[in-house]
């Protein structure tokens, strides 16, 4: 059996797992994930009751119960590095004895939601929807520092990278799917593909006073479906958060609020009460 060595499993003094500076106990197994510290506060004032609040970084975690569920929410930051760290942790948390540094034999499985804001990629996904991502399109290449890539579909991969002439100077694309069992506690909502880019500016042809090497992504990216589903919007991590979830035996899926068009370059006007509604459908359904 693997033991977990000081340097791979940091644990605290006081046992808590290093970034997210927690212990087992005070997460449940419903956990929604936001990019926003300051999110955080914003869902978990509409609990019943709150048993933890606890800082670390830009890692808040509240956790309490909602109609007699119990509910973590737990702020990531953004991008993917940030997914690894709260993912790997999240998991050594329910399946690591850090007492023996071992890993359990009986795994639990938590429900990861991320509620995300998002730019639409497609002229029919309007400012202020919702998008939920049936897959996820990943450009940061962070399954490929793993050994596990079973879940990754490879087909759909190759047909982007066809379609796009995808630069070999660039991470590999890959593609993954959401697990099905949330996403059907979410079917009445609009869904699509979510790309994740590994930065805001170049990596999602955004020029500011340097020029993307990615020219005509936004239009490569409107052409392409799998399975007839459009790229519909943009973000920061929820390949990873699929990838590693689901690599681990978790269950994830991402909801994003669309606040920004990049087609016809809008903004919402009122950005606070869309992701606010968002909340509200979230906290029902998880």
């Amino acid at each position: 059996m693997n033991n977990f060595k000081d340097s791979e499993l940091i644990i605290t003094p006081d046992g808590r797992i290093y970034h997210l500076n927690l212990k087992e106990e005070e997460i449940s197994d419903n956990i929604i994930l936001v990019g926003d510290p300051e999110r955080v506060s914003k869902i978990s004032k509409k609990f019943d009751s709150i048993s933890y609040k606890i800082q670390h970084r830009e890692f808040i975690t509240h956790t309490g119960f909602y109609k007699n569920k119990a509910v973590t929410v737990i702020s990531t930051g953004i991008g993917t590095d940030n997914i690894d760290i709260v993912i790997n942790e999240l998991d050594a948390l329910v399946n690591i004895d850090f007492t023996s540094r071992t890993e359990r034999a009986h795994k639990k499985k938590l429900n990861i939601i991320r509620l995300g804001t998002s730019g639409s990629l497609n002229k029919e996904i309007k400012v202020d929807s919702y998008i939920v991502s049936d897959y996820a399109l990943g450009f940061d290449g962070l399954p490929y520092f793993y050994k596990n890539n079973k879940i990754l579909i490879k087909e759909a991969s190759k047909e982007f990278i066809k379609h796009s002439g995808w630069s070999s100077k660039h991470a590999e694309p890959y593609i993954i799917a959401v697990s099905k069992c949330l996403k059907e506690k979410f079917s009445d909502i609009d869904s699509g593909i979510t790309a994740t880019a590994i930065g805001f500016y170049g990596p999602q042809s955004r020029e500011l006073r340097l020029e993307s090497s990615i020219q005509k992504f936004q239009e490569s990216i409107q052409q392409f479906k799998f399975k007839n589903k459009p790229i519909t919007n943009f973000e920061m991590e929820t390949s990873a958060l699929y990838f590693l979830g689901q690599s681990l035996g978790h269950n994830t899926l991402t909801i994003c609020a669309i606040i920004g068009d990049r087609v016809n370059q809008k903004y919402s006007k009122k950005p606070f009460e869309t992701i606010d509604g968002l909340i509200d459908i979230v906290l029902e359904k998880i």
